[in-house]
């Protein structure tokens, strides 16, 4: 027995037969109210909405989805959060999902075994469905998704079975390239990481192809991980006065702004009279006055249309083939790379 004025330390959650109690109501008509679409009385549903009013009743959408086999949640996995894009691509898709009437749920991703034993907590909660949005979560969590038939959304992945969303990492290396050498720029170097994601790899494969077939001379370094430590860290590496680099097309923004703050802080260069540099992402950093990258824009609002769009269509038609959309990355020019010269000679006459 506990003492007076001892409370129990449980939260007390209102229930739907005391709402009904309150009302005058039956049980189930309590239900049929707060069912989309349900059949009630206005009168009931009034009184109804009075009593869940007064007594501060919230329906359980969790208990809902569980008795139906799938609730309102959707699942976001995704690593390095703290990151400026991912951090605007998390905030930015959660904020349309809550719109949409969903319940967004973030899982980040480290490769551990807790990590791992998170992921799979979503298909106990029966989730609508998973989001992928980076490449670090493994295969296994991507096979046991589908195995357990749950809608999944991967961003920038290359697997068979999940719909896809996916940017145009060919043609934006493609477009550094040409933006190069139309400034007659003949030795070129690019920033990458050793993390191995598929858009990380399709952006220096057709990075590296492209400067070939234009036969330019292309120097690729990799740093640990794709920040700002690891921009500065292959600055230092690619940067050396043998090799003599005119343009660096670097895979994200962070690695951009590392690499610059190396480049004049430590070298003394001037950006862009002695190199020129193109990021990937634009980030809000990249307009700051500091920098004022050039960079391939990445929209995060677009991506999360996107994304609810092929949700929606997904569990509309569950057993349609796997849908790939592809997303254009426009170039964003800023002050970071130098003026095309003029042909005077052409141009006087």
């Amino acid at each position: 027995m506990r003492d007076k004025g001892e409370t129990d330390a449980s939260p007390r959650y209102i229930s739907a037969h005391e709402v009904a109690e309150r009302a005058g109501v039956s049980r189930s008509a309590v239900s049929r109210t707060f069912t989309h679409g349900a059949s009630v009385s206005e009168a009931t549903r009034e009184k109804v909405l009075r009593a869940a009013e007064e007594l501060g009743y919230q329906v359980n959408d969790l208990a809902r989805g569980l008795l139906a086999n799938r609730s309102q949640l959707v699942g976001m996995i995704a690593s390095d959060p703290e990151t400026p894009f991912r951090s605007l691509q998390i905030s930015t898709l959660s904020r349309l999902l809550v719109e949409s009437g969903r319940v967004p749920v973030l899982i980040t991703t480290d490769g551990t075994a807790a990590g791992q034993a998170s992921h799979a907590n979503l298909l106990r909660y029966r989730a609508q469905a998973t989001i992928v949005l980076s490449g670090m979560p493994s295969r296994a969590f991507i096979e046991l998704a589908q195995r357990n038939g749950q809608p999944l959304i991967a961003i920038g992945r290359n697997e068979e079975g999940p719909d896809h969303i996916r940017v145009n990492n060919a043609l934006a290396a493609a477009t550094a390239v040409q933006v190069f050498a139309a400034r007659g720029m003949s030795r070129i170097g690019m920033v990458t990481s050793a993390v191995g994601s598929p858009n990380l790899l399709e952006r220096e494969q057709a990075y590296v192809e492209a400067a070939r077939n234009a036969g330019l001379e292309v120097f690729v370094e990799r740093a640990e991980r794709t920040d700002y430590e690891g921009g500065s860290l292959a600055a230092s590496l690619l940067l050396s006065p043998a090799r003599r680099v005119e343009g660096v097309f670097c895979v994200n923004d962070l690695m951009a702004l590392g690499l610059m703050d190396y480049a004049r802080n430590m070298l003394g260069l001037r950006i862009p009279d002695d190199l020129s540099v193109i990021g990937f992402d634009d980030i809000p950093e990249a307009n700051w006055g500091a920098y004022r990258l050039t960079t391939f824009q990445q929209s995060a609002e677009k991506q999360a249309r996107e994304i609810l769009r092929i949700l929606d269509q997904r569990l509309d038609n569950p057993a349609s083939p796997p849908i790939i959309s592809q997303l254009d990355v426009p170039l964003i020019m800023r002050d970071t790379v130098r003026a095309m010269k003029i042909d005077r000679t052409h141009s006087a006459g």
